[in-house]
């Protein structure tokens, strides 16, 4: 049973690359959340959204949006398979500082777009987990790939936490 928030819909948004190892870790916690939300695990009603190497071509989707959560690998300085959340203003500040990657870029100017527009969601987060490797292969390293259960953990409790807010 998939209870309804007070916002219009919550976006959540994987980012990366799959093709990179670890860069791709936010498209597979999506799969892992799609996984959840077929198995009747996901108990919100949420919009999963593999998001690739994101564009502007998103900002529609923004745009309808209550809420949003995104998931991309970054560079936090921390072991590999570490998680972070960021969580609004915290969001828009670690959006603006050094990125490592062209994607965080992207999400940065999609944000941004997203403000300019008057349409950016109150509501919004953004998970980040510390790569190990992004280079060529299919699948996360091992310590990355154990950070998928506390990501998709991370997401429910936002939404629990967000639902409950008017």
């Amino acid at each position: 049973m998939q209870a309804d928030l007070a916002t219009p819909s919550t976006l959540i948004l994987g980012i990366g690359n799959i093709l990179l190892t670890d860069d791709g870790i936010g498209i597979h916690v999506i799969h892992a959340l799609q996984a959840m939300a077929r198995d009747g695990g996901m108990p919100f009603a949420v919009s999963l959204r593999d998001g690739g190497t994101i564009g502007l071509a998103l900002l529609s989707e923004i745009e309808d949006c209550g809420a949003m959560i995104a998931l991309d690998a970054m560079e936090l300085g921390a072991p590999p398979g570490t998680v972070r959340s960021f969580e609004g203003a915290a969001m828009d500040a670690q959006l603006g500082g050094n990125k490592s990657t062209a994607h965080e870029v992207a999400l940065a100017d999609l944000m941004t777009a997203a403000q300019l527009a008057g349409y950016a969601p109150a509501r919004r987060a953004l998970i980040g987990i510390q790569p190990g490797s992004t280079q060529w292969g299919l699948t996360p390293t091992d310590a990355v790939s154990q950070a998928v259960p506390l990501a998709c953990d991370i997401v429910v409790s936002l939404m629990g936490r967000w639902s409950h807010i008017p």
